[in-house]
This record gives C-alpha cells, structure tokens and sequence, in this order.
C-alpha cells in the first residue's frame, strides 16, 4: 500500500510538471504553442478515450456489477458541471464579464485537475498497470490544459505574471493536491465500492476526451489532426495488447 502512495504520488506529481510544461510553453512559445496544441489534444484523446473502453471500463465491470451507471454518473456529473459555469458566465454583466470569461474556466479546469488527483489514488489501488494505462493518458493531456488555462487568463486581461501564477495554481497544482486528499479514504475501501470509483473515472475521462479535448482540437482544423488522434488510438491499443 506504501508503495502504490508513493507511485500514485509520484505520477500525479509528473501530471502537474506536464501541466507547467505547457503553461511556460505558450509563455515562452506562444507561437508554436498555439500551433501545436491542437495534436496534443487529439493524441491525448485517443488515449484516455481507447484506454478506457478498452481497460478501465472491463476493470471496473469486472468488480462491480452496477458499473455501467456509474460510469454514466462520471460522465453527466462534468457534463452537469461545465452547464453551470456556462450558465454562470452568460450572467454575468458587461463589467465583470471580460475577467469572468478567463476566471470562471480557470476555476473549472481546477477542479477537473483536482479530480484528477483523485483517478491517481483511484487506479493505483486497483492495480499498477491501471494506474500507468490512466496516468499515461492524462499526463499527457495535461500539456495542452496548461496551454489552454494560461491563454484563457490572457485574453480576458490578466497580466502575464498573474496569468501565470494562477494557471498553475489551478491547473496544475490543484492534481497533487486531490491525490493526498482522496488517498486516505481510497485505501481504506476494495472491492465493489473502488469498482464503483473506477467506473467514475472512467466515466470522467471519457468526457474529458470525447466533449473537451476534441472538440476544441476540431475547431484548430489542423491538417494532421486525425493522424495525431490515430496515433493516441494505436499507443492505448498497443499497451492493453502487451500488458503484464
């Protein structure tokens, strides 16, 4: 058990440098950051979608019957929560609404990177593999949520420090952060109920990718975008394939 909290601490660690990576990235870069990031989200959705339908969702149906619920739990409770700081930036005011437009995502993506923190815990009490199939995935789409954090405090009029220090409070530091918090209790429970926070996060992942990360790489129409996503299918294909 020390051992998986120490991996599960480690990775969530790594996920919260890839997300700085891409904050300086599009700091120091803006250019090619902008070029690019449209195919770190197409290949990071080809792996948190196929990891997931391909491992995470038979993991978790092999240890809890009501799995499939579950799973669309996770999937409607973002979908539910990205509708109300929808809602709640379309009431904001004139005044307000240039900094609420960078400020209210911000707030969201934070919570999403803190939930994160909690499929670190979740997976590696499950076991190693799970954890390494997950985290691989969302380690790297956690380049492009920096990328994205970042640009969208810039164009709503933060400067570029305060631009920067809350993107990485929000996006990156807030995943080490759910992991020690979520660690304790994860531990402490097997079987059906870590079945059924599986099936949760499998049901998050699948919404970060399939109504987040592609749709916003859509919208880049980058040429090679499909390759990009191909590719992030064959890598989930290929670790399944040859796992332990």
């Amino acid at each position: 058990m020390e051992n998986s909290f120490v991996t599960a601490l480690f990775m969530s660690v790594l996920a919260a440098t890839a997300t700085s990576l891409g904050i300086y990235t599009i700091r120091r870069y803006a250019q090619w950051g902008q070029q690019n990031a449209a195919y770190f989200m197409c290949f990071a959705a080809g792996i948190i979608i196929s990891a997931s339908f391909l491992h995470i969702i038979p993991k978790s149906l092999s240890m809890n019957s009501s799995a499939p619920g579950y799973i669309l739990a996770g999937f409607f409770v973002l979908h539910m929560f990205n509708r109300f700081v929808t809602a709640f930036v379309c009431e904001k005011n004139v005044e307000t609404k240039e900094y609420t437009i960078g400020l209210i995502p911000m707030l969201g993506i934070g919570f999403h990177s803190f939930i994160d923190g909690f499929t670190y815990s979740i997976t590696f009490n499950i076991d190693f593999f799970t954890g390494i199939l997950a985290t691989f995935g969302m380690v790297l789409h956690e380049f492009p949520e920096g990328i994205v954090t970042y640009l969208l405090l810039a164009r709503a009029g933060f400067s570029r420090q305060k631009s920067l220090v809350f993107s990485f409070l929000a996006a990156a530091l807030t995943t080490p952060l759910g992991m020690l918090v979520s660690y304790p209790f994860v531990s402490q429970i097997s079987g059906q109920p870590l079945g059924a926070l599986l099936s949760l996060s499998a049901g998050a992942l699948i919404y970060v990718g399939a109504t987040h990360l592609l749709p916003e790489a859509e919208d880049d129409q980058k040429k090679y975008s499909i390759l990009a996503l191909a590719a992030g299918v064959m890598a989930a294909v290929l670790i399944v394939a040859f796992k332990p």
